[in-house]
C-alpha cells in the first residue's frame, strides 16, 4: 500500500483525511505536488520518476507502475516549462505551410503531428498566405523557442541563415534547393510529371495544356518545368499555360480560360495539384459539357484521398506520404539531438496512380 493511500485510510478511521482535506495536485501546505514529492512517496529516486514521464527512456514495467500510481493519487502532473527550463529544450517544433486551399496538408499535418507525439514533442502551426509573407511568420516563430522547424515554405538564403544564427535546425519538406546547402525531404517533382506526359502521350494525346499553381511557389514551378521539358522533347513546343493557386475555385477557372482562349478543346489537361484537377473536371463536365476522359483527359498531383472519391476517380503521382513525414520528423529531430550534423537530402518517387479521368488505352 502506497502512502498516501496509507494517510487517506487513517485519515477516515481518525474521523480526519487528508485527502480530502486539500486539491488534488496540491501538498498539505498548499503547494504543488512535485517530482520530489511522487519520488519521496513512491521511495524511489527523483531521476527515476522523470525517466518514467520521458517518452522512450528506459524504465522498468514494475517501476513505471509504481510511480505512476503515486503519481495519480498524489494529482502530480510533469511541467512542462520547468522540464523545458532544465533541460534546455522546449519540446516544441514548428510547422510553416501554405494556407492555400489544398486537401494535401491536413493530411500532411496529422502525420507529422502523429510522428511528433510519439517522440513527446508538440507541433506548433504556422500559416502563410504566400510564400513571400514569411519573414513576417518567422518573426512570430522566433518567440516560441522552438527546437527545430518543418518548413514547407520557400526560404531564401538570408532567412535560411537566420536559423544558423540562432542554432535552430531547419529541415525542409518538398522543397529542394541548388545553390545553398540545407536538409530537406522532397517528392522528384519533375520525375513524376514526366510519367504523367508519357502516360498521356502513349496514349496518342496531342494538344496538351498546363495549369500551374502560384508563381512563388517553388514546387509548382519544378511540376510546370518537369512538364514541359518532357512535351518539348517529344516536340509539343505551343503548350498554354494558365496559372492557379492550387485552389479549386482556380482550376475551375483556369480550365474556363484555356476553354476561351483555344479554337479547339485540349485533348490534355496537366494540373500542379490534384485539388486543381478536381475543379477542372468539374468545370469540364458542369459548364462544358465534356466528358472526361472521352473528350478531354485531366491529372492532377499529390495523391488525396479526395481524388479517389469515386466522383473524380483521378490519374494522379501519388507522393509517399508516410514515409516523407516520418523521414522529415526523424531528420530534424536527428538534427535538434545533434546540431553538428550536415546537411541531408533525401528524394522519393512518387507512384503513378491511374484513375478514370485520363484516356490511357
Amino acid at each position: 500500500m502506497s502512502e498516501v493511500s496509507a494517510k487517506k485510510r487513517q485519515g477516515s478511521r481518525g474521523g480526519k483525511s487528508t485527502g480530502s482535506s486539500r486539491m488534488l495536485g496540491m501538498t498539505d501546505e498548499g503547494k504543488r505536488v512535485t517530482s520530489y514529492d511522487v519520488a519521496r512517496v513512491a521511495g524511489v529516486s527523483q531521476s527515476a520518476v522523470s525517466r518514467c514521464f520521458k517518452p522512450g527512456a528506459s524504465v522498468s514495467k514494475k517501476m513505471r507502475d509504481k510511480v505512476m500510481t503515486v503519481a495519480k493519487e498524489l494529482g502530480f502532473q510533469p511541467n512542462a516549462i520547468a522540464r523545458s527550463l532544465i533541460s534546455g529544450r522546449s519540446n516544441m517544433v514548428a510547422v510553416i505551410i501554405n494556407n492555400f486551399t489544398n486537401l494535401y496538408y491536413p493530411e500532411l499535418l496529422v502525420q507529422l503531428s502523429r510522428g511528433f507525439d510519439e517522440r513527446g514533442v508538440h507541433v506548433l502551426l504556422f500559416t502563410l498566405e504566400h510564400e513571400s509573407d514569411v519573414d513576417k511568420m518567422l518573426d512570430q516563430v522566433w518567440q516560441y523557442q522552438v527546437d527545430g522547424v518543418i518548413s514547407a515554405a520557400r526560404l531564401s538564403e538570408e532567412q535560411v541563415s537566420f536559423f544558423e544564427e540562432r542554432g535552430v535546425p531547419l529541415v525542409f519538406y518538398n522543397r529542394s534547393f541548388q545553390d545553398y546547402p540545407v536538409s530537406a525531404i522532397c517528392c522528384n517533382q519533375e520525375e513524376g510529371e514526366r510519367v504523367l506526359v508519357n502516360k498521356l502521350d502513349a496514349a496518342g494525346h496531342k494538344a496538351f495544356s498546363i495549369i500551374t499553381g502560384p508563381t512563388d511557389s517553388m514546387v509548382s514551378n519544378q511540376r510546370t518545368q518537369g512538364a514541359l521539358n518532357r512535351l518539348k522533347e517529344l516536340g509539343k513546343k505551343s503548350v498554354p499555360v494558365v496559372e492557379g493557386d492550387y485552389g479549386y475555385d482556380s482550376g475551375r477557372a483556369a480550365f474556363r480560360e484555356l476553354m476561351e482562349s483555344k479554337k479547339k478543346i485540349p485533348d490534355a489537361v496537366i494540373c500542379a495539384n490534384d485539388v486543381m484537377a478536381i475543379g477542372c473536371m468539374d468545370a469540364a463536365r458542369h459548364e462544358f459539357d465534356l466528358r472526361v476522359p472521352e473528350d478531354v483527359s485531366i491529372v492532377g498531383f499529390d495523391g488525396t484521398s479526395t481524388g479517389a472519391w469515386s466522383s473524380y476517380r483521378l490519374t494522379t503521382i501519388d507522393q509517399p506520404l508516410e514515409i516523407m513525414a516520418e523521414a522529415a520528423v526523424s531528420m530534424l529531430m536527428d538534427r535538434v539531438e545533434n546540431r553538428d550534423l550536415p546537411p541531408e537530402k533525401r528524394s522519393f518517387s512518387g507512384v503513378f496512380l491511374e484513375g478514370e479521368s485520363a484516356r490511357l488505352g
